[in-house]
């Protein structure tokens, strides 16, 4: 028995000591982008000069089964401010559903106004969202390739902001930052803008800005077609095709253009069973990524050591979920087998992990949104803890996501979807399409909850008080995650909301340019 203890301790300590570091480095690689930001973050990209003759730009919008918010993305990119003629216009559509009817009807009234545009409807999802855009790629006539996702609302100077950009031959993709027309629609949409201008504003210029490899994010971005194709065209072996090309462009010698300063805006997800899905489906398309391209990227002597640095820790940057787990659930043995050398009470070892790990999240993402918001600021400042406690949240979810890209394991494109919710007005608790749900993940999110609530009052019963700031953030965002997820995924059903044809939907007529 003495030796079943003594294997169990030295494997823990083994385990959470690798995990911790891990963590912990992850975390200061934080401060260095936020430094990285801070050196460049007023640089501005300029293009080396204008068209002359402007180029012919294949517009293509790939939908699978988004009845709610198809009309809007067809209108808002038939307003884009661009020659007629030099505008063609793709619906990459793969529904099963009313999707495809509404689009056909859209495309067909904007045929009658004039626009070069089409919808290319495939019967099976070979490839998925890859395997569309590969599809559209062969009928396309233009030199540049504009991309847009269901829940994008390009403004009407996108093609004007972006398509200079390519005078210099050089130049394979540029991307705009994301902007978000609901973020104040709930809690859950606060948090995931702050998660997501995290990436947008700081990340991204970051590693543009100190000439590291950065990604195209798959919407509201502009591609040269023969980029796409030298570099290997759209491949599906992952989740995430439009980080698996930014790379592979970047290997093969593309320049990338990033624009903070131009924003596409979308909709964020209001259900948390599709922000999860969207989450596992990044966290498993990055590390299989990761797997697929870094080698390539190794063996490069042409490469600089920051840039192979930068890589790894972009593409492999969700393994911190699964090391977050795995510190959660070996925190309390670790003090059992230690409590002897009250372990927990060293001063200088716990300062460490918690400015390491949970506060340089904590400033990231202060400075995210100091960035973001300018003289407002502080009145988004207190969701930053939400924001970090949703993402601590989400740890069951993407470990799972982590963990399958590690084994191997495949998975079909889930689409994330979306309700056309662009105010507070917006009521999308009563369609009934598009529920999702996975209730086994959530029980165990709320049984983690529980535990941690239980730890926290075993940590003030033992005094140990600099844990229960970190335990609070932890139980609140499991339960929050859980009990939201199934909330969500049983909300009231009432009779399908009739979705018209275009010219009767005023709302998605509006040209308000963001």
């Amino acid at each position: 028995m003495e030796y079943f203890i003594l294997i169990s301790k030295i494997v823990t300590t083994v385990v959470y000591g690798f995990s911790l570091l891990l963590l912990c480095t992850f975390g200061i690689h934080r401060y260095y982008l936020s430094y990285l930001y801070s050196k460049n973050k007023n640089k501005v990209p300029v293009p080396k000069g204008t068209f002359e003759k402007l180029p012919v730009v294949t517009v293509q919008l790939p939908v699978y089964n988004e009845m709610y918010v198809v009309e809007r993305l067809i209108s808002r990119v038939c307003n884009i401010d661009y020659p007629k003629e030099l505008l063609e216009i793709q619906v990459l559509d793969d529904s099963t559903d009313k999707t495809t009817e509404i689009a056909r009807c859209c495309v067909s009234h904007f045929k009658e106004k004039g626009f070069n545009i089409t919808c290319l409807h495939r019967k099976d999802r070979e490839g998925y969202k890859a395997g569309a855009l590969r599809e559209g790629l062969k009928s396309a006539k233009g030199e540049l390739i504009a991309i847009f996702d269901a829940d994008f609302m390009p403004p009407k100077n996108f093609l004007r902001r972006t398509v200079d950009f390519f005078v210099d031959s050089k130049v394979g993709m540029v991307q705009v930052r994301w902007g978000h027309v609901n973020q104040d629609y709930s809690t859950l949409t606060k948090a995931q803008s702050i998660l997501l201008d995290g990436h947008f504003i700081l990340e991204q210029s970051a590693r543009f800005n100190n000439g590291m490899f950065f990604n195209f994010n798959g919407t509201a971005g502009v591609i040269r077609k023969k980029c796409i194709e030298s570099s290997g065209g759209w491949q599906h072996d992952t989740l995430t095709e439009d980080l698996d090309l930014s790379y592979r462009a970047q290997l093969a010698g593309w320049k990338l253009v990033y624009l903070k300063d131009t924003t596409a805006d979308a909709e964020l997800p209001v259900d948390m069973n599709a922000f999860k899905s969207q989450q596992h489906r990044w966290a498993k398309g990055g590390v299989q990524t990761a797997f697929k391209i870094l080698p390539q990227i190794f063996k490069r002597k042409d490469l600089p050591f920051k840039i192979k640095s930068e890589a790894f820790f972009h593409l492999f940057g969700n393994i911190s979920y699964l090391l977050l787990l795995i510190l959660l659930l070996l925190m309390f043995p670790m003090g059992y087998f230690w409590q002897s050398i009250a372990w927990h009470k060293l001063v200088l070892f716990n300062l460490f992990t918690i400015s390491a790990g949970t506060l340089s999240f904590a400033f990231f993402y202060a400075y995210t949104v100091k960035e973001k918001h300018g003289n407002n600021w502080l009145s988004y400042l207190k969701y930053v803890p939400v924001a970090i406690s949703v993402g601590a949240g989400l740890a069951i979810n993407n470990s799972k996501a982590v963990l399958e890209a590690f084994l191997g394991k495949k998975s079909e494109f889930r689409r994330t979807p979306k309700f056309a919710v662009t105010s507070k007005s917006d009521n999308w608790r009563t369609r009934k399409s598009y529920v999702s749900s996975n209730e086994i993940t959530a029980l165990i999110e709320i049984a983690l909850g529980m535990l941690f609530l239980l730890q926290t009052l075993y940590a003030i019963y033992k005094g140990y008080y600099g844990w229960i700031p970190f335990l609070l953030l932890i139980q609140f965002g499991f339960l929050y995650t859980g009990f939201l997820s199934i909330l969500h995924s049983n909300r009231k059903k009432s009779p399908e909301t009739t979705i018209g044809p275009l010219i009767a939907n005023p709302a998605f007529q509006r040209d308000k340019d963001y």
